[in-house]
């Protein structure tokens, strides 16, 4: 390909270093496989199939390649055919640089001395991954000269997210792994889906929460999946989410992969987006749940030497869970993919949780809409889940109607603000607790109805129900939970208190 070179414009192919100064470089790129690939695409269209995928006009270093492959895309995917005869009408006639060489000769050259269509795929990922560099020395290059050039007073995060966010698009974009696959191949991976299951612990296809009877009828925490957990104040979502958290950060198992990669077989790794709460308040809570001291004891610190012992025998087993918390208040949910994405490639992600919905922001640009936004917010979050790969759990408030009802269950309708939270949650569970409400009915003791609100405070102490409202892959329905409101810990019924709708 060298005498090729010669018929190029002058300046197209310079050395990859000047003799004037050594320290001078010029951006990687591969003028030679570049002619190889566009050949290979001239005299086989075929060619072009192999790398259609990936491989876009932009990714070539020179001009004239960038022309070439762009018009022959435009002709082979309307059903012509590409070649230096068809091509020249729209490249014209003029001469290259000083060359004298015309545009149609040079395509001709590129023709005769084509590489075999065999070699196209791998000519286009070296094409892709020069691209690739290029694009991160510009991406450095805006780093250093944004960083110079922005003003004293202006704070350097949002630099930092931009510059995360152009660093993952490079990351995500023009895989040589998409694409179609063949349906045997989706039968293995159902069929690996199932054995990884089997081998689990619990039998379950996804991440098991610790809660039997909500494994039962979810199989687990699936990857990818949007899910919900709402309620009204004061029942429980916070405690859910954070006891379905710790029950999985601490079952976490992993085995390492050839490459040195990371995958758990139990368990997984938690990031847990705590929007209300300090990360105190937070660790204060499981503290409490796992070591049976109550958290305003805690607080108070008002504890005898046992219960002493009890947690710093907690903290101790806690402290080496892969349970990460960022207590950052009003963060959007570019800010949050950020972060989230940050984690993953960090120390890994496995489940994510969100607490909670509304305290999230959209982009400037939706302010004054609350509906629009929070649709923005659920849409980018459902995308975030198949991003990760990862089972997200946002939690979310229900709207007052609720209270105004008799029948005091929650319905998907009482979700909040917005129909796109339905819409785009794979899961919605709603957390119920009848002793919640019984407790602001007391009647005036020693009446009839006194005697009967007993007998209902007896039967509803210490018990949630979890309502399945929404699964796209499973049945809805109801399951009982245990509760204890002191260490705000839920936990699974004793099997013979279960009744047979429950189940």
């Amino acid at each position: 390909m060298a005498f090729l070179e010669s018929l190029a414009p002058r300046g197209a192919f310079p050395p990859a270093q000047s003799a004037e100064n050594p320290a001078y470089r010029i951006a990687p790129h591969n003028v030679e496989a570049e002619q190889a690939l566009l050949g290979a695409i001239l005299v086989n269209n075929d060619a072009f199939d192999r790398v259609s995928d990936f491989l876009i006009a932009e990714h070539f270093s020179e001009e004239l390649h960038r022309r070439v492959y762009e018009v022959a895309s435009h002709l082979i995917r309307a059903g012509k055919h590409a070649s230096p005869a068809t091509m020249r009408t729209f490249l014209g006639e003029h001469a290259l640089g000083d060359s004298g060489v015309t545009v149609p000769q040079y395509l001709a050259r590129l023709a005769a001395e084509a590489t075999t269509v065999i070699n196209a795929a791998d000519y286009g990922r070296a094409i892709y991954d020069l691209a690739t560099r290029r694009t991160l020395i510009n991406i450095g290059e805006d780093i250093v000269n944004t960083a110079y050039d922005s003003p004293i007073d202006t704070p350097p995060r949002a630099q930092i997210e931009e510059a995360e966010r152009r660093l993952y698009e490079v990351a995500e974009q023009g895989r040589y792994e998409g694409g179609f696959q063949t349906f045997s191949s989706a039968l293995k991976s159902a069929v690996d889906l199932a054995a990884n299951a089997y081998e689990r612990d619990g039998k379950l296809s996804g991440i098991a929460t610790g809660l039997a009877d909500l494994d039962a009828k979810m199989g687990g925490l699936q990857a990818s999946d949007l899910v919900i957990i709402a309620g009204r104040p004061g029942m429980g979502k916070t405690a859910l989410a954070t006891n379905i958290a710790f029950n999985i950060a601490r079952a976490y198992k992993a085995e390492t992969h050839a490459d040195g990669t990371h995958h758990a077989v139990n368990g997984g790794v938690v990031g847990f987006f705590s929007l209300e709460m300090s990360s105190e308040q937070l660790a204060t809570r499981v503290l409490a749940e796992q070591s049976g001291v109550p958290s305003y004891k805690i607080r108070r610190g008002d504890i005898t030497e046992g219960d002493f012992q009890k947690l710093v025998a907690a903290s101790s087993e806690m402290s080496v869970i892969p349970f990460h918390i960022d207590q950052t208040g009003g963060i959007s949910i570019a800010q949050l993919t950020a972060r989230a994405r940050r984690l993953k490639r960090q120390k890994g992600l496995d489940v994510l949780v969100i607490d909670y919905l509304q305290l999230l922001s959209g982009s400037k640009s939706r302010e004054g809409n609350r509906v629009q936004e929070l649709t923005e917010i659920t849409t980018g979050l459902k995308a975030l889940a198949k991003e990760l790969k990862a089972p997200v759990i946002a939690l979310s408030q229900l709207s007052r109607q609720v209270e105004s009802r008799d029948d005091k269950h929650p319905q998907l309708s009482d979700l909040r603000e917005s129909g796109s939270i339905e819409q785009d949650a794979d899961v919605v569970l709603f957390v119920y607790r009848e002793e919640y409400y019984l407790k602001n009915k007391e009647p005036r003791p020693g009446t009839p109805e006194y005697t009967e609100w007993q007998n209902a405070m007896e039967r509803a102490h210490g018990r949630a129900e979890v309502i399945i409202g929404k699964q796209r892959h499973g049945p809805t329905g109801t399951l009982e939970l245990a509760f204890d409101g002191e260490f705000t810990r839920f936990s699974n019924l004793a099997r013979e208190d279960m009744t047979p709708e429950r189940l």
